[in-house]
């Protein structure tokens, strides 16, 4: 699962600042082979102009760093407008899509209790970014004939800023 929350942003004029997407992605193999099948969730609290705009945003219709996964990318299962639930405490966080996905991160200590932190991974939403390393409480994904349950292993969370075309 890769979610995004927008604490501020905009796409041609109209507004994100807020709204949350989410793509789920299931490889079949190493994921840098490619065949994935994905489904991108967008925020139903967003008007039908923003709607779109995540749309085309997440889904790489705008270019930018999601277009990039797109090669990768052997089946769509559709984009669906649903509630998504995200909490960023700290080093935790959390996104929540009822009766379809959840999953919560907290970052690991390091040395002195500092981040850990990851640069320059071959596969990454966000280039260009430091992850910072954590592990999953839980990640669970259930839609689309697709199912899993990979709690207790790792996450990475970061900043981000897209620029399209």
């Amino acid at each position: 699962m890769l979610a995004w929350h927008i604490d501020q942003g905009s796409f041609e004029g109209t507004a994100l600042d807020g709204l949350n997407a989410a793509l789920a992605i299931h490889a079949p193999e190493h994921m840098m082979k490619g065949k994935w099948d994905v489904a991108l969730y967008i925020d139903e609290r967003g008007k039908p102009a923003q709607r779109d705009a995540l749309t085309k945003v997440f889904s790489g219709a705008a270019g930018g760093e999601p277009a990039a996964l797109a090669p990768l990318i052997a089946k769509v299962h559709g984009v669906r407008a649903v509630p998504i639930e995200f909490r960023a405490e700290g080093k935790r966080r959390q996104m929540r899509i009822p009766k379809v996905a959840e999953m919560e991160i907290e970052a690991i200590k390091g040395q002195n209790g500092a981040d850990v932190l990851l640069q320059n991974h071959p596969l990454t939403g966000v280039p260009n970014q430091t992850a910072v390393v954590a592990k999953s409480k839980k990640l669970t994904f259930k839609d689309h004939g697709l199912s899993w349950d990979l709690s207790d292993r790792n996450g990475f969370y970061s900043p981000f800023l897209y620029k399209g075309k």
